[in-house]
C-alpha cells in the first residue's frame, strides 16, 4: 500500500471562507462599472484562475474595462477585506497545524498571488507551507488539473502519493484528473454537484474531521479503486 507523501490543500473554501466576498465584491464592481450581473456568475467563475474570470467579467458580463485591470482591482478590494478580517473557516489553523506535523504541505488556489499570500500571513500559517501555487501560474485554471500537477511537482511527489483537500465542484474534479487522492469538505453556501463529490475518496464534515487517518485513507481508496 502507498503511503501518503504530501498534502496541498485548496484555499478559497477550504482555508477561508471567502466565496461569499469574492461573490460580493465581483457583483458589485461588475455594477459599479456599468456591467451586468445573473444568478450563475458566481458559481460560473468558482476555480477559474484570475486570468480566467477577469476575462469572462469583461466578455459575458460586460464590464468594460481590459481583464487585467478588472483583475486588479477586484483582488485590491478583496485584500481590503482581508485586512479588515480575514473571514478563517473554523479549524482551519489547527487542522493545518495538524497535517503539516506528518507531512509536507502545498497549496493549489485559485486566487491571485497577491491574495494567497496575503491570507496565509494574516492566517499565520504561511510557514506551514511548502510550496503554494495560483492558477494564474498555469496554463488552465479549475477543472483543469494544472495547478494540482504544478503543486505535485513543486514538494517532487508523485500526484498519486499526495492527497488534495478540496471543497467545490471544479476543485474536486481538478484533483481527480491531476490523479490526487481526494479529501472533500463540501462547501456549505455553494455545495459541489452530485458527481463531483463521487470523485472524492473520503467526505468529511468539517475541518475539524481532518486528521492523518483521513489522508491516509485517501490513498488507500485511490489504490483500491485503480
Amino acid at each position: 500500500m502507498s503511503v501518503p507523501e504530501a498534502v496541498i490543500f485548496d484555499l478559497d473554501g477550504v482555508l477561508v471562507d471567502s466565496e461569499q466576498v469574492w461573490d460580493r465584491v465581483r457583483e458589485d464592481f461588475a455594477r459599479e462599472q456599468g456591467g451586468r450581473w445573473h444568478p450563475n456568475a458566481q458559481r460560473d467563475m468558482m476555480g477559474m484562475s484570475s486570468n480566467e474570470w477577469s476575462r469572462y467579467m469583461s466578455e459575458e458580463l460586460g464590464v468594460p474595462l481590459p481583464p487585467e485591470e478588472i483583475s486588479e482591482q477586484v483582488a485590491r478590494l478583496v485584500a481590503e477585506d482581508y485586512r479588515r478580517e480575514l473571514p478563517l473557516i473554523p479549524g482551519a489553523v489547527e487542522a493545518v497545524s495538524r497535517i503539516a506535523e506528518r507531512w509536507p504541505l502545498g497549496l493549489a488556489s485559485s486566487s491571485n498571488r497577491s491574495i494567497i499570500d496575503l491570507a496565509l500571513e494574516r492566517a499565520g500559517i504561511a510557514h506551514r507551507f511548502a510550496v503554494t501555487v495560483s492558477s494564474e501560474e498555469v496554463g488552465r485554471g479549475k477543472p483543469a488539473p494544472d495547478v494540482y500537477l504544478e503543486a505535485a511537482a513543486r514538494l517532487r511527489v508523485e500526484p498519486s502519493r499526495a492527497v488534495a483537500i478540496e471543497d467545490s465542484t471544479n476543485g474536486l474534479l481538478a484533483a481527480r484528473a491531476a490523479g490526487l487522492g481526494v479529501v472533500a469538505i463540501p462547501n456549505r453556501t455553494f455545495p459541489p454537484a452530485g458527481h463531483a463529490l463521487d470523485a472524492a475518496d473520503v467526505v468529511l464534515g468539517s475541518l475539524e474531521e481532518l486528521e492523518p487517518a483521513s489522508i491516509e485513507a485517501a490513498v488507500s481508496c485511490r489504490e483500491s479503486a485503480a
